[in-house]
């Protein structure tokens, strides 16, 4: 005990025994053992250098001293009680704000076949999405949890699928560029082409990878944009729209362009498949009630291929 602080816990033991009126009161009432209730009202006595409750063999009575302590740390200690029982229903309510974060291609791609409903059966949770492609310490940054994919997970994280498991990526260049320069048959003929590139900030520029058979082709091609992944995304697709060159991204990013026909695809047979992003948060213990059903959630909803 800190000198001249009392102790919390003797402060409520003695606030227990001047409302029960006595030791055993105090005890029946589902405190202390009534020897530990007395010890800890000594200690307080003692810190204090007042006494505070009058004992007899037949009753247990506050001084005027234990009077005032007790009028004046009774609304304080029914606060105390009345926050503690607020905390305790996050326990099994789910109720307050849940905080992801999530790399842009998440934001776009995963969460919206997912958020409407999830809130729509938690009306009192407030989803919170941070968008961030670097990995972060996701507690530092004030957030409940994180999607990423495994090659950027760390080994002590909780992993729990989410979205779909297989993902590809894809490339796609509008009918009027094809039409002018040519359709590339094999992924090194893009050192020949407008290549639109991305790449994480600080990072250097990754290679674009593809695969077939067995056969792993990695190419640096040249071009006139480089934007950065996740957030530059949508102006890479764009310019690829408006025939600036071909651009190579998550399938599900272009499928919309192919429907419409404003792209079509490049190298459809040498597309790289990939494992779909999971969320990721730290330990197994007492997990926030949001964050607890957010994960039932996903692990209730249908597996996407």
């Amino acid at each position: 005990m800190k000198q001249g602080v009392p102790d919390i816990g003797d402060v409520a033991a003695f606030l227990a025994v001047a409302r029960a009126g006595g030791f055993r009161e105090a005890e029946r009432a589902g405190h202390m053992s009534s020897s530990a209730l007395s010890e800890a009202v000594r200690r307080l006595e003692a810190e204090l250098g007042v006494r505070l409750l009058n004992r007899t063999t037949r009753s247990v009575v506050p001084t005027e001293a234990g009077r005032g302590l007790l009028e004046r740390l009774g609304p304080a200690f029914g606060e105390i009680d009345a926050a503690l029982d607020h905390a305790k229903d996050f326990r099994d309510r789910p109720a307050g704000r849940l905080k992801l974060n999530v790399p842009v291609s998440a934001a776009r791609l995963v969460l919206p076949a997912l958020v409407p409903a999830f809130l729509r059966a938690y009306p009192e949770i407030r989803l919170e999405i941070v968008t961030e492609e670097n990995f972060v310490d996701i507690l530092a940054a004030g957030c409940d949890a994180g999607i990423r994919y495994d090659e950027r997970l760390e080994q002590d994280m909780i992993a729990v699928p989410i979205g779909p498991r297989i993902q590809r990526y894809a490339g796609g260049a509008s009918p009027a560029y094809l039409a002018q320069r040519g359709r590339p048959q094999h992924p090194r003929d893009l050192l020949g082409h407008a290549c639109i590139r991305g790449r994480f900030a600080g990072r250097a520029m990754p290679v674009w990878e593809f695969e077939r058979n067995g056969e792993v082709v990695r190419v640096d091609p040249p071009g006139p944009l480089i934007v950065e992944n996740g957030g530059g995304t949508d102006l890479a697709v764009a310019a690829a729209v408006a025939g600036t060159g071909v651009v190579f991204t998550f399938e599900d990013w272009l499928k919309p362009y192919f429907g419409s026909g404003a792209l079509e695809p490049v190298l459809e047979d040498w597309w790289e498949s990939f494992s779909g992003p999971f969320l990721y948060y730290p330990g197994r213990r007492l997990v926030p009630a949001p964050l607890r059903a957010f994960i039932d959630f996903i692990k209730a909803m249908p597996r996407q291929a």
